[in-house]
This record gives structure tokens, sequence and C-alpha cells, in this order.
């Protein structure tokens, strides 16, 4: 094959053009808006498509009738796609199509298109057409070095930080001369800048680039080179985009360069995204790439995909209504012929564990009356949520898959802080000990695990006996020996600890001791606050627990529960991993304030923030095909602190007329039910341009609330507990109102709803919990 991407020679003659388009079978079953975004090929197209509305289909046929009919030679298409799964999935599909080969057609991502490109042109760029592409391994490992040739304090300043400094950069199309001087001063006090451009120029050494380079490089070949952009956009005349709503920067500017035309020249570009499902801004995703296509490309035409065939009528209707509650949308109205089918169902509950028993509850139901569990998907805002239906599943004996990632008890992070409990427990566990001997790093690396391996070996010992007796050996430096004997001392005093401090403080204390929470508080990778939200939430499970060994050994029980092959699974995943999926049955647990819309997410990007978490919303919604039940809860134990909660602003945005609602009898109800509602109703009034919550005039409040008269909303009643319970441990058992205690106030947290922690809606939002908590009576468990 001729590796001249300008060649055409390698590609044949271009096809004949097919009989008139009214006679072409790929055309037949489409309905008129998808005809009409495959049959207008001329000048830019924007293809706005809602979920469930065909997209896929429709890009695939608008490839193959482009080249069926003879507009366009297969050389002379570029389709790009956000990952290589989809390109190939996409090529069977037109070349099945089109009932022959493809040959010469551009598909494939962002990053493997540019890749093949670069190549052609690495020495424009100071590289060789043999260059090597780095993973986030090799990538870190360089800017260590990079760091500890700077004489950077590596603690401090970690190199995973810099490389997600450097990746937003290239995200952003930004060489390390065009980065802002204020960005700069985001790593070790303003030599970020400095260490990019060391690390772009060591890349070069090693004729070697990373992932966001492979875009970069392309964007500054074409930016400085004419002629070959020029070669580029003569080849590829049909431009076709898939997502267009999660492009970032660099992509978008790659687009545009390629699209370039002088004006006597058409622009055709097709576009198919929907900007009601973009939800990767955190991770550099512009929305607003896809609202200013009119204005990007004059003349560009509109084609709204709005038949939905996937979801029910009253699903749609509900989440239309929630996502008109954003602005600047392009805006369209999904409909569906599949008729109303059930209203979702939002059902409020006690708690977390009374949460999960529902949804497992409603699975069985489900189960037994022949439906699929491979129909079901339980989708939840953050990974920590899903410890509780995975182990009520467990318990269930219902198959279950993480999807996205591994169980909640095999993240990394679980099993490193297990494995320090472990050693606690029986410090002759050497697989545990071996674990966590350098983690988190404490100069005991490879040699002195070979020294304590050995000496193990040698002397039929434990490792950690085998540790204890290198201490006073000259095998190790003097500097491991040192680690190695503070080690072994922290683990002798939290042995002492266990008399006189409960397992769950017990295991903070170890976690805060050993540096381990340290260590992921600098990490400043995306994942970092879902690790440490993961520990916390594992820490919350142990209360549950009498003893740390029970606890231990339960863990020991879940992680046996293997994945069945060959078996249906009900799917348990974040909203943000279930994108693109669709499922009979869908569950959406935890829509509360501050779990749903997620309340670090709003702090850290304010109202642009608070409507991407509506959109996430949206696309939960719109996985269902049959049923959706919306769940919240009155009480969450969030990391070991009992919080009250209100349900999430996004169900008074659901329309009543298409919501069903369930809840426990009495659980917005009292006299402090009036005063909470009166207070978001005046914050609403004080401060009417800020993301509260409406929650006082939710439908599927009112609804649930009609003869408590004077509690719309109503504050939360606390969870029963015994006097042989701490109060901030759920109880299982039913309540008995003629015995009563008060429990302490909760611990509040630094910042309350929207307002910051000195604000006078802070001051207020303290002063009414803690004086609703102090009248409050929590009756006691039955005896």
């Amino acid at each position: 094959m001729n590796s001249d991407p300008f060649d055409f020679s390698d590609v044949g003659p271009a096809p004949k053009a097919t009989p008139p388009a009214q006679q072409a079978p790929w055309l037949s079953g489409l309905n008129p808006a998808q005809r009409e975004a495959v049959e207008r090929l001329d000048g830019p197209v924007l293809v706005l498509a809602g979920a469930g509305t065909g997209k896929t289909r429709v890009l695939t046929t608008r490839i193959a009738h482009m080249i069926a009919t003879g507009k366009a030679h297969p050389g002379e298409v570029l389709a790009v796609t956000f990952t290589n799964k989809a390109a190939r999935e996409m090529r069977e599909r037109v070349e099945r199509l089109l009932g022959r080969p493809a040959a010469g057609m551009a598909l494939g991502t962002f990053h493997s298109i540019s890749a093949r490109w670069l190549r052609e042109h690495a020495e424009l760029v100071g590289l060789k057409s043999s260059f090597t592409i780095l993973d986030t391994d090799d990538q870190i490992r360089l800017l260590k070095q990079l760091i500890k040739a700077a004489d950077i304090d590596e603690k401090r300043w970690p190199a995973r930080m810099l490389a997600g400094l450097i990746d937003r950069w290239k995200n952003k199309a930004l060489t390390p001369d065009r980065v802002p001087q204020g960005e700069g001063f985001n790593f070790a006090d303003g030599k970020g800048l400095e260490l990019y451009a060391q690390y772009q120029a060591r890349l070069k050494v090693l004729n070697a680039c990373d992932f966001g380079d492979l875009l970069l490089h392309m964007i500054t070949i074409f930016q400085h080179h004419g002629d070959i952009l020029t070669r580029y956009q003569n080849r590829y005349r049909r431009l076709l985009v898939d997502e267009y709503q999660d492009t970032n920067v660099a992509q978008y500017l790659w687009l545009r360069l390629l699209a370039q035309r002088p004006d006597d020249q058409p622009r055709n570009i097709c576009c198919v995204g929907d900007d009601d499902q973009s939800i990767y801004g955190w991770r550099g995703a512009e929305v607003g790439n896809i609202l200013r296509f009119e204005s990007d490309f004059p003349g560009a035409h509109i084609v709204r995909l709005e038949q939905n065939y996937r979801s029910t009528g009253h699903i749609l209707g509900a989440a239309s209504s929630l996502i008109a509650a954003n602005s600047g949308r392009l805006g369209k109205t999904l409909w569906t012929d599949a008729g109303n089918g059930d209203k979702i169902t939002i059902c409020g509950v006690w708690d977390a564990l009374e949460e999960a028993r529902t949804v497992g509850d409603r699975v069985e139901t489900l189960q037994r009356s022949g439906h699929s569990l491979a129909e079901m998907a339980v989708l939840v805002r953050a990974g920590f949520q899903t410890r509780e239906f995975e182990e009520r599943m467990i318990t269930l004996g219902i198959p279950y898959r993480v999807v996205g990632g591994p169980r909640f008890y095999e993240r990394a992070e679980i099993r490193d802080a297990l494995a320090y409990l472990r050693v606690l427990v029986q410090p002759d566990d050497d697989l545990a000990f071996e674990r966590i001997l350098n983690v988190p790093k404490r100069g005991l690396g490879p040699a002195a695990m070979q020294a304590i391996n050995r000496l193990a070996r040698l002397e039929d010992i434990p490792m950690s006996r085998a540790a204890a007796m290198l201490t006073d050996s000259e095998e190790l430096r003097p500097q491991a020996r040192r680690s190695l004997a503070l080690f072994l001392e922290d683990f002798r005093r939290w042995r002492q600890d266990l008399d006189h401090l409960d397992h769950p403080t017990l295991t903070e204390q170890i976690l805060e001791d050993s540096g381990y929470i340290e260590m992921w508080q600098k990490d400043k990778s995306p994942d970092a606050e879902g690790r440490l939200d993961n520990l916390r939430e594992m820490v919350s499970a142990m209360r549950d627990f009498d003893t740390l060994p029970g606890f231990l050994e339960h863990i020991s029980l879940v992680m046996e529960n293997q994945e069945a092959s060959g078996v249906e699974k009900l799917s348990i995943m974040t909203l943000h991993a279930a994108k693109g999926l669709e499922f009979d049955n869908v569950f959406l647990p935890g829509w509360e304030e501050g779990v749903f819309p997620n309340q670090r997410a709003i702090d850290e990007g304010g109202l642009e923030s608070l409507e991407e978490e509506r959109r996430l919303a949206y696309v939960g919604l719109t996985r269902a095909k049959k049923h959706a039940i919306i769940l919240f809860a009155a009480n969450r134990q969030i990391f070991g602190q009992w919080q009250s909660s209100l349900p999430s602003r996004f169900i008074e945005d659901l329309d009543a007329k298409h919501v069903d609602t369930l809840n426990a009898q009495g659980l917005y109800s009292g006299q402090e039910g009036s005063m909470a509602s009166g207070a978001w109703g005046g914050f609403q009034a004080m401060t009417p341009n800020l993301p509260v919550g409406r929650v006082g005039h939710a439908p599927a409040i009112v609804m649930r609330t009609k003869g408590a008269a004077h509690n719309p909303i109503g504050a939360v009643a606390a969870p029963s507990v015994s006097a042989n319970q701490d109060a901030t441990s759920p109880s299982k058992a039913g309540w008995n109102a003629a015995v009563c205690r008060k429990p302490k106030p909760p611990a509040l947290p630094k910042e309350t709803g929207c307002f910051t922690t000195n604000s006078a809606m802070a001051r207020l939002c303290r002063w009414m919990a803690i004086s609703w908590w102090s009248c409050l009576s929590i009756p006691e468990k039955n005896a």
C-alpha cells in the first residue's frame, strides 16, 4: 500500500452513482428528519441527535449514501469518533450497507488519525517517523526525573499533579510559550511552565510524544505549514464528527483548520451531537463548541432528530422538563410512537440501607416476573455509592457487574487500606505486608523488599519478623533501617490502640498516620478525590460491624463472590459510564442535594457545573426504555457522619404529570418541616440568582405530603438509635415513640448548600440545623 497520504492510486476509481436515491435500500425505514440528515450532503450540517433517536444509524447511512451516490470517493471521507470500538463498528456498518469494502476511508479517533498523519510529517516538529507514544506511567516517570533534577520536593509537588496540568494545557492546544503566566504558578511556586518546556524538549530527545502531543503537533504543523494543511483539506472534502458536544479546544481547532475553505468552495462538514448530553466538562470538553456551530459555519443547516425509539412517553416528558431548566440550549422536543407507558416512580426512603434494600427487592420482583437482569441497571452519581448496592446484591444472591471499573472492594485504594488492617490483625500475613511496605513511599524499595524476602525464606519466618531482625542489620542502608523501624513501631502503637479505640476511628488514624491519605490528597489526578471518597465510604461501612476481624471476614466473603461467566447480570455503574447505553429498567438512587447535584462540582464550577449536573441527570433518565425509579434518602451516612437530606432540585424540575411517588409514611412531617420549608423559601427570596433548590414546589414532594398540612418539605427525621447504639449508627428495627432521647448535634460541613462558610446564609443554615437538632427527640429501637 502506498504510504503517501495524498496518493489515490491505492483505492481505485470512484464508484459509479447508484440509481435515484428513492430506490436506495439503505434509505428505507428512515424517518423524515433522519432522511434529511442523510441526504443533505452539501455545506455545513449540524445534526442535533436527541437520546435514542438513531444517531449512529444516521451517521453510517450518511457515509454510505455519499459514497454510493458518487458524491464522494471513500478516500475523500474523514470520519471521527471518540473510541476505537465505535470506529470499527462504524466501518463495518458502512461496508455492510455498501456491500463492499470502503477502501481508503479515514475513520478513527482524533488520536489514531493524528498519529498516522504525524508519522508522515514528524520531522517538522523535531521527531522521527518511528517516534514512541508514551503511556501514562512512562509520562509520570519522565516527569519525576525532571522534578528531581530541578530540586523540587516531589512529595509536595507530585509528578501526577504536573501531568494533570500538562494534559489540561494540551487539551486547550497550549504549547509552553502560549500558556498564561498565571497558570504556571499552579505548580512548584511558578516552575510549572519551565518544567512543561523541559518536558517537551526531553520528549524530542527521546523521539517520543504523549497522547496530547498527537493533536498538538498536528495543529502546530497545520498552523505553520499551510501547504500541508491545504493538501489535507483537498483530500478530505467530506468531514464527519460524532459526539461533537464532547470535543475539547484542541479537537475543535484541529477540525476548524481542516474545514477551512475559500469562500467559493463548500465546507462539507457534518457534526452530530447533543448539547443536552455534554457531561465531560471535567476532562476538558467544551459544550460551547456545539452551541456556536452556526456562527463558526455561516449558512449551516440544522437537522433535529426528535423521534425517540428507546423510551416511553412519560420518561421522555419527564426528561424534557428536567433539561428545560438549563439555559442557552439549542433546543429540541423528543417524542415517541411507543405510547406513554408507566410514569417515573420517585421513592423516598429513610436512609441508604433502605435505599439498597428497596432496589434489591424491586430487582428480585422484576426477575421473578420474567425480566432479564441484563436489562436492569443501577446508575449512581459517584463511585463510592456502589458499595451498598453491591453488598445488597451479594446478600440476595443476585449476579451483578460493575461497569467501567472494579468492584468496590477490588479498588486499589481499598485493597491498600485492607492490607494495613490485615497486618494489624494478623502480623504474619505476608501478602498484605508486602503490599504496603512501601505504600506510600517510605524509602523501602526493591532492595529492602528483596532483603526481607531472602531472610524470611532463609529463617522460615514471616516477613514482619524478618523485617524486625533487619532493623539491626548492616544489610540495609541506614535510612532504610530507620524507615523500617518506624513502620514496625507504627503497627505496635496501632495494636495498643485497638484496646481503647473503636475500629473505624482506628482505621482513620492508621490511614492518616501512615501518610496514605496525604498521598492521595497531594495526587491531583482526576480520580484522586474519588479514591478519598471510597476510603471514607469503607470506614463508614465498618460501623456496621462490632469488631475489626468481623469486618475483614465479611470482606473476604464479599470478594470471594466472583462474577460468574455466562449468566445474566445486573449492571451497576456511574452515570458517566452509562452514556450510550440503554436498559428496560433503570434505578437512579441518591437524588439528594449535595449528592446529586454534587456539591463539590457546584463549589468549583458554579452555575456552569450545575447545568452539567442537570445534563448528567438527563442522561441517566434517558437510559431507561420502559421503567425508571428515582430514589432519595431522608438521611444519609456520608463518610461516617449522619446528614439529613433534602430531595434534589432536579426532582422539582420533573413535570408532575409524568411522575408517581412512593415514600415511607411520615418521611416529611412535623413542625420542623415547616421551618425547613420557610428557610429554603427565604433563601430563594433573598438570593434569587443563586442555584439553590426550589424543593418546596417540587410536584413529587407536594404530592407525597398531602395530609401534612403545614410541612410541604419538612426537615428529615433522624434514624432511630438504641441505648447501646452510637448515634451515628442506623437502626434496622422499627420505631418506639414511648422511649426517646436526644443525640448530640450533628457535625456540620464547612459549607452549606451553595453558600460560603462566612456568609450570612451559611450561618443561618448552621443555626437552623443545630436548633432543629436540639429540639428533636429520637425514638429508641423496640426492645
